[in-house]
């Protein structure tokens, strides 16, 4: 455990962002909706797929009007490859509906409001609200991020919403929407869950879990 987590986090930042620095969102969208969309269809999925499904899904439903009255099974034939596509499918299309009848067509721009969402927790909003919008409400926190952070031991939790919490209090404000980029980069290629290449991860000489298997 680090005294000063702090300066711990921001020497992790400092050492990423030599290798990663500039880092975007690796799902494909033009728009606020289409990156809601495509974050509701990267659960329990790869990003890779999503825009390998979004690529047909974005020609075909242009806008939300046309997601909003869309017919539920054709619109499941378009992403069933990404898993759970029912259920993904209504949420896509009440959230469509509640944008056309609540927000006048307009995403809204706050944690509080995406939260009403069906299928949207803290993790999506994060996503729709750092990458569409700027605006920092909190800290993304996927897969790779509570796997790393974990690794890192700056947090000893598996829940999203615990650890986010854990990663508000260390990492500073103006680093919330990198840091998320920064380690799930790291987790796609060099800290993967099944064959982790800890010999060459940059961290290697700062994490905690390194020394535990050399």
């Amino acid at each position: 455990m680090k005294k000063n987590y702090k300066k711990y986090v921001f020497k992790i930042i400092e050492i990423l962002e030599k290798d990663y620095k500039g880092i975007k969102c690796a799902l494909d969208f033009s728009n606020p909706f289409e990156l809601l969309i495509a974050t509701i269809l990267s659960a329990q999925c790869t990003e890779k797929r999503v825009n390998n499904v979004t690529g047909r899904l974005f020609e075909k439903y242009r806008n939300i009007k046309d997601y909003a009255n869309a017919n539920i099974l054709e619109l499941e034939n378009y992403i069933k490859s990404v898993g759970f596509y029912r259920n993904k499918a209504k949420n896509i299309i009440k959230s469509a509906q509640l944008v056309m009848n609540k927000y006048n067509g307009i995403i809204p721009q706050t944690m509080e409001e995406l939260l009403e969402f069906p299928g949207v927790a803290r993790k999506t909003a994060n996503v729709v609200l750092s990458i569409a919008f700027g605006k920092s409400e909190g800290i993304v926190v996927d897969t790779h991020v509570i796997r790393i952070s974990n690794l890192l031991k700056l947090t000893e939790y598996n829940d999203p919403v615990r650890i986010e919490k854990d990663l508000i209090r260390v990492v500073p404000k103006g680093y919330w929407i990198s840091f998320s980029f920064l380690i799930q980069t790291l987790g796609r290629s060099i800290c993967k869950a099944r064959n982790p290449n800890h010999s060459i991860c940059p961290l290697n000489k700062l994490c905690p879990s390194f020394y535990k298997i050399i």
